[in-house]
């Protein structure tokens, strides 16, 4: 078995790598990344690295010779995203490759109001069009995305949210690291998985944690899609940046992100990492 890990040196990539370590010799491990200097230390574990940049596909094929099982790390580059990854799947299909493992979204379909299910669901067909043994792994949101509201806890004391009663059933980037890694060394893995935290939280939960962590007093502010627009324009963010916000919010206000299955912690063997936990880890941090 040789794994291969695009986006090796990115905030998912790494730590894939780390839980593939309890399993298998990272001499197994191939770590692709755009810029293999980033990930000498690595090599330095015993990880192969190779050169793999999605915008160069001429070189992808050499990239992933003798490679058993790939995990193909979904880009971030919007509007860019599904033409990278038909590179690297015809790309594993020239080289070979056996079996691909895609990290797509939670409920990802043509009826997603996420704004990153589009390209996911394309990434999917483009999957089953290939021919290709693959395992689609349908990540729900990370707890790490609401990082950012820690800062906006201590300046403002508020969550400025139009997602409503929504919830969302988040868990720690690490946490899906752990599964991934679990399911590229299992040979049976199920065609697809729906991975997200054990709990659905709400905004007022994620106002408590906010508060405990930080020491501020915090309150949810729910408002309608158009006011959050006006509220984040006036904090200066672009255009994509807004909808893609609102956009989110949508979703969870549609309970697309508040689901729980009780798969990730069914592959990674106890129970998920609470957001609180992963509030308080980065203000320590």
């Amino acid at each position: 078995m040789t794994i291969a890990v695009t986006g090796s040196t990115g905030a998912l990539g790494t730590l894939v790598i780390d839980a593939l370590a309890a399993h298998v010799n990272l001499d197994q491990v191939v770590a692709l990344a755009r810029d293999p200097q980033r990930a000498a230390h690595l090599r330095e574990r015993g990880a192969q690295v190779r050169a793999f940049d999605y915008d160069q596909p001429e070189q992808l094929e050499d990239a992933l010779a003798g490679v058993t099982d790939l995990l193909l790390i979904s880009s971030n580059a919007v509007g860019q995203r599904v033409d990278q990854h038909r590179a690297v799947i015809d790309a594993a299909r020239a080289a070979g490759v056996g079996r691909i493992v895609y990290t797509s979204a939670l409920g990802a379909s043509d009826t997603s109001l996420n704004p990153v299910a589009p390209d996911h669901v394309e990434t999917e067909r483009l999957l089953a069009a290939s021919g290709l043994p693959h395992v689609i792994v349908r990540n729900g949101w990370y707890s790490e995305n609401y990082l950012g509201e820690l800062e906006n806890a201590r300046q403002h004391g508020a969550v400025i949210t139009s997602a409503g009663d929504g919830t969302v059933a988040s868990a720690a980037r690490a946490d899906y690291a752990a599964a991934a890694a679990a399911i590229l060394v299992d040979p049976d893995a199920k065609p697809v998985y729906e991975l997200s935290g054990d709990t659905a939280w709400t905004f007022d939960d994620l106002a408590k944690a906010l508060a405990a962590a930080t020491g501020a007093d915090v309150e949810v502010r729910r408002v309608s899609a158009d006011e959050h627009r006006d509220v984040l324009r006036e904090a200066g963010l672009p255009e994509g940046a807004i909808e893609f916000v609102v956009g989110v919010d949508a979703a969870i206000a549609q309970g697309e992100l508040g689901v729980t299955t009780s798969e990730l912690a069914a592959l990674i063997g106890r129970p998920t990492t609470p957001l609180s936990d992963t509030l308080e880890a980065a203000t320590r941090a």
